[in-house]
C-alpha cells in the first residue's frame, strides 16, 4: 500500500547575481583586470571603450542602443534565457610563461652532461623527480628501489641508486640530493677549498652534530681541542651554508605566478586620510545596432533563425547587466570594508606606529559595515593597501587584543613588536629565557603568561634562550 506524506523544506538558492559578486569580491586586482578583459572578449554587449560614432574616413558607424531602448521580448520562454551557474571549486586558469628554469629541469641538463647509459640515466632521473622542492631526498634507498621495479620496470640495486644519488650531490647548487641538514651542510664544505677552517667545520659536523644543534660549545671545544677563535671561525664557516638548496632554483612552472599589487591607496593630504581605488575601472554597457535590430524583428517575425538570434543576444544582455551590476557591489563593499578599517585604525594610518594599532576582528568590522563576517573575510583575503609608510596585506591590521595592567586592550601585534625588541636588546652570551622575558613585559605593563611569551616568541620565528646562545 502506498503511503503519501507532505513535507516543507526551507532551501535558499543564490542569484546568478550574488554568485558572480561572490566570486569578484575574492579576486585581487589583478585577477579582477584578467577576469573583466576575459568578459569583454566573450560578450561582444559589453566595451570598455568610449563610443565613436563615425571611423577614420569620416563614415558614421553603426548606432549604438542603450539596454533601455530594448524592450523584453516575452515571446522568449523564461528557461532559454536560464544560465548555469558554475561549481563553488571552480577557479579561473591563467597562463604564465617564464624563461627561468625549473629546479628538476635544472637539474636534468646538468644530468645530461654525465657518460652514463640509459639504464643509469633512468635511475638518475627518477631520483631526480623523487626530491623535495627544497632539494632534499627523503625517502628510503629500499623504496626507490621497488619503485623502480614496479612502476617503471627497471631492475636495479641500493648500491646503484646510492652511486647514481652521489653523482647528483656533484651537482649545482652544492647541497642537493642530501638525505638530511648534516649531509646538505657536510656536501657544502667539502666542495670548498680545504683550509683549518672548513676542516674544523666538517670536523663539528661528523663528530659532534648533536653537539652543535644544542650549541654545547664548550663541550666541543673541549673535544676537539679547539681555541675560542677557532671555534668562531668554524662557526663561521657553517652558519653561511645554505639548509635549502632547493630554493636557490626559481621554480617557474606554477599554476599561478601573481605580481603584488595594492587595491587600494591610502594617501595623507592636508592631515586627511583619503582612500582610493585607482586601478578599478567599470566597463560600459552598448548594444550595438545590428542586435538590437535583431530583437526588434524576433518581436514582428515567426522565423525560428531570428527568435533563436533572439535569445542569444537576451542572454548576453542579462550576462553583462549582472556583470556589471556585480562589479558596482565589489567596488561598494571593498571600498565600505576597507573605509571602516581606517575608521577604525585612523591613529594607526595617520603616523604607522604599530603602537597604534588597536585590536580589531572580522566581527568588528563586519558591525560597523553591516556586512557579514564571511564576506569581509572575503575583502580582506589577498587584498592590498598602499600607505604613505608601505604597502600591507589587509590581514596584517586584524589582531586579538590583551589587557595591560591599566585595564586597557592592546594589540598582540604590539605585545610581539616589545617581545621581538627585548630580544634584540638582550646579552647574546646570555640570553632571557621565557621567565625572564614575563617579567620584563609585566614591568612594562603588559599582563601575560609564560606559555604567552613562548607561542608568541614560535610565532615570530624567535628560537629558544639555549639555542639563541653566541660564543
Amino acid at each position: 500500500m502506498l503511503k503519501q506524506e507532505l513535507t516543507q523544506k526551507l532551501t535558499q538558492k543564490l542569484s546568478p547575481l550574488q554568485i558572480q559578486t561572490i566570486k569578484l569580491i575574492e579576486l585581487p586586482v589583478q585577477e579582477l583586470e584578467q577576469r573583466i578583459r576575459k568578459e569583454l572578449e566573450e560578450n561582444p554587449v559589453l566595451d570598455d571603450d568610449a563610443p565613436d560614432s563615425k571611423d577614420e574616413d569620416g563614415e558614421e558607424q553603426p548606432r549604438e542602443v542603450s539596454l533601455s531602448d530594448i524592450k523584453d521580448d516575452d515571446s522568449i520562454p523564461e528557461y532559454k534565457l536560464h544560465v548555469n551557474n558554475y561549481g563553488k571549486d571552480e577557479k579561473p586558469q591563467y597562463n604564465t610563461f617564464s624563461v627561468k628554469e625549473s629546479f628538476t629541469q635544472s637539474l636534468m641538463d646538468q644530468l645530461g652532461f654525465r657518460n652514463l647509459s640509459e639504464h643509469q640515466h633512468d635511475v638518475a632521473a627518477f631520483i631526480i623527480g623523487s626530491l623535495d622542492d627544497d632539494g632534499y631526498l627523503r625517502r628510503d634507498i629500499d623504496s626507490i628501489v621497488d619503485d623502480l621495479a614496479f612502476r617503471m620496470n627497471i631492475t636495479t640495486t641500493d648500491e646503484e641508486v646510492l652511486d647514481m644519488l652521489h653523482i647528483i650531490q656533484q651537482f649545482d647548487p652544492p647541497g642537493i640530493g642530501a638525505r638530511d641538514l648534516r649531509e646538505c651542510l657536510l656536501i657544502q664544505l667539502k666542495a670548498m677549498k680545504r683550509t683549518p677552517d672548513t676542516v674544523n667545520a666538517i670536523r663539528i659536523l661528523t663528530d659532534y652534530f648533536q653537539e652543535f644543534s644544542n650549541k654545547h660549545f664548550q663541550k666541543i671545544m673541549g673535544k676537539l681541542d679547539l681555541s675560542q677563535d677557532e671555534m668562531k671561525a668554524a662557526m663561521n664557516k657553517i652558519v653561511k651554508l645554505n639548509p635549502s638548496p632547493g630554493g636557490q632554483i626559481d621554480d617557474s612552472y606554477n599554476d599561478q605566478a601573481q605580481q603584488i599589487v595594492p587595491d587600494f591607496v591610502l594617501t595623507l593630504e592636508n592631515g586627511e586620510l583619503v582612500l582610493t581605488m585607482p586601478r578599478f575601472s567599470l566597463p560600459e554597457i552598448r548594444i550595438n545596432k545590428k542586435y538590437a535590430d535583431l530583437l526588434m524583428d524576433a518581436a514582428n517575425s515567426s522565423e525560428r533563425q531570428k527568435k533563436e538570434a533572439a535569445t542569444f543576444v537576451k542572454q548576453k544582455m542579462d550576462s553583462a547587466k549582472w556583470f556589471v551590476e556585480a562589479l558596482k557591489q565589489r567596488h561598494n563593499t571593498l571600498f565600505s570594508t576597507m573605509q571602516a578599517i581606517v575608521d577604525y585604525q585612523h591613529d594607526y594610518f595617520m603616523d604607522g606606529d604599530e603602537s597604534n594599532l588597536k585590536p580589531m576582528v572580522l566581527k568588528d568590522i563586519a558591525a560597523k559595515t553591516g556586512f557579514d563576517i564571511s564576506t569581509i573575510s572575503r575583502v580582506v583575503n589577498s587584498k592590498y593597501i598602499e600607505t604613505h609608510f608601505g604597502i600591507f596585506p589587509l590581514k596584517y591590521f586584524f589582531s586579538e587584543g590583551l589587557e595591560n595592567q591599566q585595564g586597557e586592550e592592546v594589540s598582540t601585534r604590539e605585545l610581539k613588536k616589545v617581545l621581538q625588541e627585548c630580544v634584540e636588546k638582550e646579552d647574546k652570551h646570555k640570553p632571557l629565557t621565557d621567565d625572564e622575558l614575563v617579567s620584563i613585559m609585566n614591568e612594562k605593563g603588559y599582563k601575560v603568561a609564560r606559555r604567552t611569551i613562548a607561542k608568541y616568541r614560535e610565532q615570530l620565528g624567535i628560537p629558544k634562550a639555549r639555542l639563541r646562545k653566541e660564543l
